[in-house]
């Protein structure tokens, strides 16, 4: 009698062990009674029938699906190898467990053939620089196909495109020649601009050096003028000082007559062959004709004095 109870305690203990369901958060549940899909549940403690319920849990998290790698060909018929990565998530559990069988080899094989048809239409130059546009296309083509999985492809990442090594060397020269193409490109025009700005500094010191001189003979010409001004005006000043003093003396016309024969013995002394008088000195001649009358009197009756 105890054993029996001992047995259905057991029994009863088993039955409640296999009659309750832990959900975590990031899954969800699909019940089935009888193979015949039931609810689907969230998060959380549930309890279904033993022996006519079974419970699928889905893990909802984004998931990763590694693309072997395979070779494709380019429109250019140039062989390369291509691998990529694809980033999913599920969005609906029903879908993603009823509608394919298995998802990930599923999702791989679509990859790999639309892999070749978005890369068969680029060029290896293309292929090679523009992974992002290669990337985006074969996502919204993956997208279209896996909704009907419930399933979202969130990105798809080429990791690596290896083209043949015959080609990968030629791709080195080619870039060797195009970056020494570069450089002697930037050293010519580097040169270039050396050249042009020195020349321009030449002309700019030429231009300044042309003001400077320009500007020193225009303050030579000014001082030459200030200085000529400077004269005028104190010969003016001793002319104007000479006359007053004249006119102020009151001098006889015997006065002047004797100054303008020292002026002119003055004159006479230099080395000029020809003296222009003034108009003034005709009348100081005039005097001097009258005084040589007067001297010649003067002899002619000291003569007859001396004779008498």
């Amino acid at each position: 009698m105890l054993v029996a109870l001992i047995v259905i305690v057991f029994f009863l203990l088993i039955v409640a062990a296999s009659s309750l369901r832990i959900v975590r958060p990031y899954e969800r549940g699909l019940v089935e009674r009888l193979g015949k899909f039931k609810r689907e549940v969230g998060a959380g403690i549930h309890f279904i029938i033993p022996f006519f319920e079974r419970m699928i849990k889905v893990d909802m998290r984004e998931k990763v699906i590694d693309v072997p790698p395979q070779e494709v060909i380019t429109r250019d018929n140039v062989v390369v190898t291509v691998d990529a990565v694809i980033y999913y998530e599920i969005t609906d559990a029903y879908k993603v467990v009823y509608n394919v069988s298995n998802f990930e080899m599923a999702t791989i094989k679509l990859a790999q053939t639309n892999l070749r048809n978005v890369i068969g239409e680029l060029e290896l130059d293309q292929t090679l620089t523009s992974r992002e546009r290669i990337n985006m296309k074969l996502r919204t083509v993956l997208d279209e196909a896996t909704d009907k999985w419930g399933v979202r492809i969130t990105r798809v990442e080429i990791k690596k495109i290896d083209p043949p090594q015959d080609i990968t060397d030629a791709m080195s020269k080619q870039m060797k020649a195009e970056r020494t193409k570069r450089a002697a490109i930037l050293e010519a025009e580097g040169y270039k601009q050396a050249q042009i700005l020195r020349a321009e500094g030449e002309k700019n010191a030429a231009i300044l050096r042309a003001e400077g001189e320009a500007e020193a003979i225009k303050r030579v010409a000014e001082a030459n003028m200030q200085k000529l001004i400077l004269e005028a005006r104190g010969q003016a000043e001793a002319i104007k000082l000479v006359f007053n003093a004249i006119h102020e003396g009151n001098p006889t016309k015997d006065l002047l007559t004797v100054r303008y024969l020292e002026t002119l013995k003055e004159m006479a002394n230099g080395q000029a062959t020809k003296i222009f008088l003034p108009f003034e000195a005709s009348s100081i001649l005039a005097s001097l004709g009258v005084i040589s009358e007067i001297f010649k009197k003067e002899e002619k009756e000291e003569n007859k004095r001396d004779e008498k």
